[in-house]
């Protein structure tokens, strides 16, 4: 390792150590490197957002290639600004009713597909089996449909049906733990990479 690459990894270091000291209590360190990431991020995300957005979207298609109806969506863009004064900042509404509008449009319709529709043709389509893979899938339907009927509110959850409802809202539970989880296990793993980094600065700062 060079010396600017053990320069480097040791401000990485640092910058570690100053944010696992909140496991201590707030301190001056830790509010110095939610600042620094909260900076750098805010300037590499600007200038991204400017390469990426405004010369691609905006000015080279206005400006090189003509598309003069860029010009609607770079107006609501820049009307998008007037939030930060006090006497203009309802013009942004207008930017922000399209934003929203067109967003929702897009988003449910993908949403809809995705999460719904999708998740109910693989439920569906695959053939039940004499086998390992068949059991799971008729493991899988039937802890659909009960999830399904926990939320079926039109009748009571009384008998074969509350039965039904109780298995479901222990399958939802039990995914709502899965998911859980797979969170944690990622934070340990993140942790546990953390503390590898910090393991082998030190053998190189100290030669091993």
């Amino acid at each position: 390792m060079t010396t600017y690459e053990l320069i480097g990894n040791g401000i990485a270091a640092f910058l570690t150590l100053c944010i696992f000291s909140f496991l201590y209590k707030d301190n001056p360190f830790y509010k110095f490197a939610e600042r620094l990431v909260a900076g750098v991020a805010t300037g590499y995300f600007t200038m991204l957002l400017f390469w990426t957005n405004f010369q691609d979207k905006v000015w080279q298609p206005i400006f090189l290639n003509g598309e003069y109806h860029y010009i609607i969506p770079a107006i609501l863009g820049i009307i998008m600004w007037t939030r930060f004064s006090k006497k203009y900042s309802w013009i942004s509404r207008y930017s922000i009713a399209f934003y929203i509008g067109i967003g929702s449009g897009v988003s449910i319709t993908v949403y809809l597909y995705t999460y719904l529709f999708k998740q109910l043709q693989a439920t569906i389509a695959t053939p039940l089996t004499f086998d390992v893979a068949g059991l799971n899938i008729f493991l899988v339907v039937i802890a659909v449909v009960s999830a399904l009927v926990y939320f079926f509110f039109s009748m009571p959850h009384k008998g074969l049906f509350g039965a039904v409802s109780r298995f479901g809202i222990y399958i939802i539970m039990i995914g709502f733990g899965a998911g859980f989880g797979l969170t944690v296990m990622g934070r340990i793993a993140l942790l546990v990479n953390r503390i590898i980094f910090l393991k082998g600065w030190l053998l190189e700062l100290f030669g091993g």
